[in-house]
């Protein structure tokens, strides 16, 4: 096996497609079937199922495989960054993975602050559920991750509290109160955000022993945000959510406060790349 090799399997594997790897790694479609099949030869295992309407497929063991690949690139990156920092360089690949309104407040900032001192550090973003991410960073896809915890088996550092807030239509009876009360929403019909977001809100209300009244359960807050406008319902949702709220909706304090924490993850710190330090090194001297 050789470094291209790798690259070439990490590629099919997450294009899903021979002929796209190749096109990526200006190969021939036949030059990219080739050197998988002297591989999966050399290795005496099948990595790929070739399947023409869902492409091309790992196997259970090109799945465990590909992870070690991961690895071994990466292993390759920080040595190329180790010998670049030597000669006074800094360069490198960072893969960042994060929820979507993580992504749109933090990622772009960061990423300004080093490219302006570091020009030639390369970045790719990949926005996805909390669930997502935690895959993603286990499988080695990507470098680094915003989540929200709990986080278990990930090395992480807190990045940003923010506030949570009651959201609900104006003519809402509730919005009459300057401050909503955890017990005013026993038994309101709420609208739930789940795909890993949720902790927080469902900790608030069972920290009151409340339990509340999940009318609807949605995954993106922007329909969470528009069923509320539609009047289907209440939602306790955090700051960085409400930026655009619809019309004819409103927010209101919530009593006890709420809080949802975001914290930067890795596998391991002492394993991540000079890249990566710098990425974690630069978003908590910005948000922490």
């Amino acid at each position: 096996m050789n470094n291209a090799q790798l690259q070439l399997i990490v590629k099919i594997a997450d294009t899903g497609s021979f002929t796209r790897a190749g096109q990526e790694l200006n190969m021939t479609q036949p030059a990219v079937s080739r050197a998988i099949s002297s591989l999966e030869t050399e290795l005496g295992v099948v990595l790929f199922i070739r399947n023409r309407r869902n492409g091309a497929m790992l196997t259970d063991i090109g799945k465990r495989i590909l992870r070690i690949f991961r690895e071994i690139l990466q292993g390759f990156e920080k040595v190329d960054q180790e010998i670049a920092k030597e000669k006074g360089l800094e360069v490198g690949a960072i893969r960042i993975g994060a929820f979507p309104v993580a992504s749109a407040h933090f990622i772009p900032k960061i990423i300004r602050c080093i490219t302006e001192k570091y020009p030639n550090i390369e970045f790719s973003i990949h926005e996805g559920t909390i669930a997502e991410i935690k895959e993603w960073l286990e499988t080695r896809f990507i470098d680094v991750g915003l989540l929200i915890p709990p986080v278990h088996e990930l090395e992480t550092f807190p990045l940003y509290r923010e506030k949570m807030f009651a959201v609900l239509r104006d003519d809402h009876p509730l919005f009459k109160q300057s401050v909503i009360r955890v017990q005013d929403l026993q038994d309101e019909p709420m609208i739930i955000c789940r795909a890993g977001f949720e902790p927080p809100v469902i900790d608030w209300f069972n920290k009151a022993g409340v339990n509340p009244l999940e009318k609807f359960v949605v995954y993106n807050y922007n329909t969470g945000l528009n069923m509320v406008q539609e009047g289907l319902g209440m939602a306790i949702m955090s700051e960085l959510s409400l930026f655009n709220l619809p019309p004819n909706v409103g927010v209101r304090e919530i009593e006890p406060q709420g809080y949802r924490d975001i914290h930067i993850a890795v596998h391991s710190l002492e394993e991540s790349s000079i890249a990566v330090k710098l990425f974690i090194e630069t978003a908590l001297q910005l948000f922490a």
